[in-house]
């Protein structure tokens, strides 16, 4: 395939998006005209338009299915679609990129597409080829066609093959930036219904009892109390509705209750129903009595604050994304956990202060020095996640604990990427230095129990490096990746950067040793044999 002069991408299934288009177009026409003429005849015209509208978008999505096409030749990228067709020539492709979609959700399969970076930074997904599945080897073998041609024909602008993840800094940022805009929106939102909250609130405790000389359209404002019995009940797990019936319907069919309450209550059960502003509020019997919840100031404005606190999340991430936009599309962000840490603290002083101050912290001098004092708690919080997601160069951490070469085992967290017969199924999880040669375990020590010496004879350090998308989910992307060369094969280690630094000179030092002993070895034969002769 890499000796290719062309490649071609379609769909597999194109006959079966051809039937489903003329099937959608098929539908549409007859469902739409169903709806206008049920829409005349003052019928329930909703379900028609809907199938008209479900059928038109299953056959557009079909039709884009079926007309999809992808060529590649000497000259660059021919891409078609239903908006038509357009080329880019190979000189302005920068890159060619594998794109992943839901990668690490065990619930969906992992999605492959090709992405290309132009010259001018634009980036363009192409439609084809595309993969649901990790080992594809029709993808793969097409991928590597375009990468082939791009080489003969182009300049890439990387040696490896660039993976895109959610963790990564060629990840988008848009929609946590529409995320974080919703969040902010709806906290806004829910912050102005404050005053009106409370206003409700006091309106409530101070309503008394109506009296004869209260007019028609003043009793809203008063307590209306009516008699009624209880006719069945039908209580109904939480998370769903459960209800009061009343015999003959009145003063009213049914009403909405807890769960607790509509299995308290019994048929023939007598009942006072207290009414304000056109509301049942409370449902007072023998056995049991049921209030209507009226939301509080505190607790609305508690909500306000869990909604903006929320909105931190997605805009920590295009924080960092802003910040490292500059880093290779492939290199894997800090995490954003700190962030949350952050977030958390927070969350400890400013919930309680929403609550018990939800007209604002300035209103009271005690108020004022919580939220000052927890604004400083905030902003060094937020200077310490700031630190701490910094991005060290490779390289450039030193080891940490006891220098290479002691006696004392010492286990380290770090993983081999590739399957070895000294990490066979990628069983490691620890490499254990001292005490004997560097080897690879499956946990953390004591002992060398299932330990898997490594070869450091054959081993070459090529060079080390941040993490890249193309590594594995199971590297933290605060770790560093060293490239090894293992007799023409190459591996992957993978530590965090002091651990990495550290791992690397004891390998370096075993190997160092033991081709000195490899060298006194061969002179201590040869001797002998001079002696001998």
């Amino acid at each position: 395939m890499t000796d290719a002069r062309e490649v071609i991408c379609r769909s597999p299934y194109r006959r079966t998006l051809w039937f489903l288009a003329a099937l959608g177009a098929a539908g549409t026409a007859p469902a739409a005209l169903a709806a206008v003429y049920t829409a005349y005849r003052g019928g329930p015209w909703g379900a028609w338009s809907g199938a008209a509208l479900l059928s038109a978008l299953v056959g557009l999505a079909s039709l884009r299915g079926a007309v999809a096409r992808v060529s590649a030749d000497s000259y660059g990228l021919r891409v078609r679609t239903l908006l038509g067709e357009r080329s880019v020539p190979w000189p302005d492709v920068a890159d060619l990129q594998v794109r992943l979609r839901h990668e690490g959700n065990p619930r969906v399969q992992e999605a492959r597409r090709v992405g290309v970076v132009l010259r001018d930074g634009r980036r363009r997904l192409l439609p084809l080829p595309g993969s649901w599945s990790p080992d594809d080897p029709d993808f793969d073998a097409a991928l590597e066609t375009l990468r082939a041609l791009h080489r003969r024909h182009g300049s890439p602008r990387s040696a490896h093959l660039p993976v895109v993840s959610h963790h990564t800094a060629g990840h988008g940022w848009i929609g946590s930036l529409v995320l974080c805009v919703l969040l902010l929106s709806a906290a806004a939102l829910v912050a102005e219904s404050v005053s009106a909250t409370a206003a409700r609130e006091r309106a409530w405790r101070s309503a008394v009892p109506c009296t004869s000389g209260v007019p028609a359209e003043e009793r809203g404002e008063c307590l209306t109390v009516l008699p009624a019995q209880v006719e069945r009940t039908e209580a109904r797990r939480p998370r769903k509705q459960s209800w009061l019936y009343f015999s003959v319907g009145r003063p009213m069919e049914r009403l909405e209750v807890s769960y607790e309450a509509a299995q308290e209550f019994r048929p023939g059960d007598r009942v006072e129903l207290t009414l304000w502003r056109g509301e049942v509020m409370e449902a007072a019997g023998e056995r049991h009595v049921w209030r209507e919840h009226v939301p509080t100031p505190g607790s609305t404005a508690v909500v306000a604050a869990v909604l903006a606190l929320a909105a931190g999340w997605p805009g920590t991430r295009v924080l960092l994304r802003l910040r490292w936009r500059r880093l290779p599309d492939d290199e894997a962000l800090p995490p954003e956990l700190p962030f949350a840490g952050a977030l958390a603290g927070t969350a400890l002083w400013v919930l309680p202060l929403a609550y018990f101050h939800p007209a604002g912290p300035f209103g009271s001098p005690a108020g004022a020095v919580w939220a000052a004092t927890g604004s400083l708690v905030t902003l060094g919080l937020f200077a310490r996640a700031w630190r701490a997601t910094r991005v060290h160069p490779p390289g450039g951490a030193p080891g940490a604990g006891k220098p290479a070469g002691e006696e004392a085992e010492v286990f380290l967290a770090a993983r081999f990427l590739e399957h070895t017969e000294y990490n066979p199924y990628s069983f490691g999880t620890h490499v254990v230095i001292g005490g004997g040669p560097p080897s690879v375990t499956p946990h953390s020590g004591p002992g060398r129990f299932a330990a898997k010496p490594i070869p450091v004879e054959r081993l070459t350090l090529k060079e080390v490096r941040r993490v890249r998308g193309g590594d594995r989910e199971a590297v933290p992307g605060d770790w560093h990746v060293a490239e090894l060369d293992d007799a023409g094969r190459p591996v992957r280690l993978a530590a965090a950067p002091g651990d990495l630094a550290r791992i690397l000179r004891e390998l370096e030092r075993a190997r160092t040793s033991a081709g000195a002993t490899d060298t006194v070895g061969t002179a201590g034969t040869g001797g002998t044999a001079g002696t001998g002769s």
